[in-house]
């Protein structure tokens, strides 16, 4: 890799992981701020998470194209405004009109990933592409860390102190990449009228239906709605079963993103140039099941922090290497495109993963979201250990 590339991807991971900081304030805080002070309904904890994964399903296509078409930049700078827009709006929450409200604005800002990783795609070769793509991972993964124990500090002087603080990260990456985040492609015009849709469903169609970026697609849906079943449960279960405070619920959270950073900054950049990408995949898978399935039995703080851990290691070789697999397969004109489908649907199984982790936790038990995914991502090993076909070249190059 140019060193003038890995100076640019130097400068998307702070942009990355100051806006993540951001995001990850609110999420071990957002589901309790919901039940204690507004009194919303587990179910309804549930839709308020899932709404903003419904506007990234809408959107992220759109952000795509658009990034395809005038580039990367702009979107990645308007979008953050959004964001920063939308935190403001929460820290004044005081219904549940008005937190839904914030959280469709931020999953509008937050339909800029794909946009990211399409970045990363720009500027990177194939060889590097699961390297790079582990950045945007890693961003992720120290955003995790760092938020959520900043959130859980703020909220001991008010949820608005925490909302505040979470625009404050933003808008500083907003400043930070004005100055310093390049244009990765240059602006071309493609050939027929633009068309604004709000979702292409011609267009997903006819992505899905090839043969290899359609699985892989399909095999990110299922990891992703598997793990968005305990978004809004997860913190639930440490407030309502274990009896955890918010400081706790803060740092489980920061050690799950600490250890996905590790293992994507650490691990993934040197397995992924020794192991083929379906060896990971099913590694991977392996982790989240064992995650998954044993998370409503930690009982303390110290056995939720092993099996989040556990979880996490799978989440982080997944999260990078499966966008890696289909931007390889993807035509290069076509990169934000195919991966914001990607993105997209992708936030349609986190809009259908908090819902139905509401609705289980609620009407079944408090252990049904997390078994729930556990079963999902054991039925997806099996399908991806026959239809994912080893890498001939790589099998050869390590013997």
């Amino acid at each position: 890799m140019a060193n003038k590339n890995k100076a640019t991807l130097s400068v998307i991971f702070i942009t990355i992981f100051i806006d993540l900081m951001g995001f990850g304030i609110l999420i071990p805080i957002l589901p309790t701020f919901a039940s204690k002070q507004l009194g919303i309904s587990d179910f309804g904890i549930g839709s308020i998470v899932a709404v903003y994964s419904l506007m990234q399903f809408i959107f992220n296509p759109i952000m795509g194209r658009i990034s395809d078409r005038y580039g990367r930049r702009p979107v990645i700078l308007v979008t953050q405004l959004m964001t920063a827009a939308s935190y403001i709006i929460f820290s004044f929450s005081n219904s549940f009109g008005l937190l839904f409200f914030s959280r469709m604005l931020a999953g509008l800002g937050g339909s800029n990933i794909g946009v990211a990783q399409a970045y990363i795609a720009d500027i990177t070769s194939k060889e590097e592409r699961a390297k790079g793509m582990g950045v945007i991972g890693a961003a992720f993964g120290l955003g995790f860390v760092f938020g959520p124990l900043i959130g859980a500090l703020l909220s001991k002087y008010g949820y608005h102190v925490a909302g505040l603080g979470s625009a404050v990260f933003t808008l500083s990456a907003f400043t930070f990449a004005i100055f310093n985040l390049p244009e990765s492609v240059k602006k071309h015009k493609l050939e027929g009228k633009f068309s604004f849709k709000i979702f292409d469903f011609h267009f997903a169609k006819e992505i899905l239906s090839h043969p290899s970026i359609g699985f892989l697609i399909m095999l990110f849906f299922v990891i992703v709605f598997s793990i968005a079943n305990i978004y809004g449960t997860f913190a639930l279960l440490g407030y309502k079963i274990f009896h955890f405070s918010d400081q706790q619920n803060g740092m489980l959270f920061g050690i799950t993103g600490l250890v996905g950073a590790i293992v994507q900054v650490g691990f993934i950049r040197s397995l992924s140039g020794k192991l083929q990408d379906r060896s990971l995949v099913l590694i991977g898978i392996v982790f989240m099941i064992l995650g998954l399935a044993f998370l409503p039995y930690g009982k303390s703080f110290l056995g939720e922090a092993i099996v989040i851990s556990v979880l996490a290691v799978g989440t982080g070789i997944l999260q990078p290497i499966i966008p890696s697999m289909i931007s390889k397969q993807s035509p290069e004109l076509q990169q934000g495109a195919i991966l914001g489908v990607n993105q997209s649907i992708s936030a349609l199984a986190r809009v259908l993963g908090p819902l139905w982790g509401g609705f289980a936790y609620g009407f079944f038990g408090y252990q049904f979201p997390f078994i729930t995914g556990a079963i999902f991502t054991f039925i997806i090993f099996i399908i991806s250990f026959y239809m994912l076909k080893p890498d001939p070249l790589k099998a050869i190059k390590n013997v």
